[in-house]
C-alpha cells in the first residue's frame, strides 16, 4: 500500500504509543529489555515498522524537517534487519527509554 507522508507519521506514531504503552504497562525496565530475549523480540518489530515508514517518507518532506533523525532511524531499521546477531542491546535500550520519548514529540508536533 502507498502512503502519504502524513500517514507514515501517524504510523509511526502509533508505533511508538504502542510499545510506550506496553513498556508502561508491564513496567519494562533497561536491565528486563538487555536481558531478556523475547522482550527483545518484542521491541525489534516496532522499530521496523518506524524505520520503514521514515525510510519511505519523501525526501522533500524529510529535508524540510532536518531537526529530525530520519537517516539515524532509517538505518538503525537496516542494521537490526541486516545484522540482528550484531544488535548492540545498549543502545537499542537508550533508543527504546531515551530517545524514542523525544521522537514520539516530535512527530505529534506534525500530525
Amino acid at each position: 500500500m502507498k502512503y502519504t507522508d502524513y500517514q507514515r507519521l501517524q504510523k509511526i506514531y502509533e508505533n511508538i504509543s504502542k510499545l510506550q504503552e506496553y513498556i508502561s504497562q508491564q513496567n519494562v525496565t533497561k536491565d528486563d529489555l538487555l536481558n531478556d530475549y523475547a522482550l527483545q523480540w518484542l521491541v525489534t518489530t516496532p522499530l521496523y515498522n518506524i524505520g520503514e515508514h521514515v525510510y519511505n517518507i519523501s525526501d522533500a518532506y524529510k529535508n524540510s524537517h532536518p531537526e529530525i533523525p530520519w537517516s539515524m532511524i532509517a538505518g538503525l531499521r537496516h542494521r537490526l534487519v541486516h545484522d540482528y546477531e550484531g544488535t548492540n542491546w545498549n543502545i537499542i535500550a537508550l533508543v527504546v527509554f531515551d530517545e524514542l520519548p523525544v521522537l514520539a514529540k516530535q512527530i505529534k508536533k506534525l500530525l
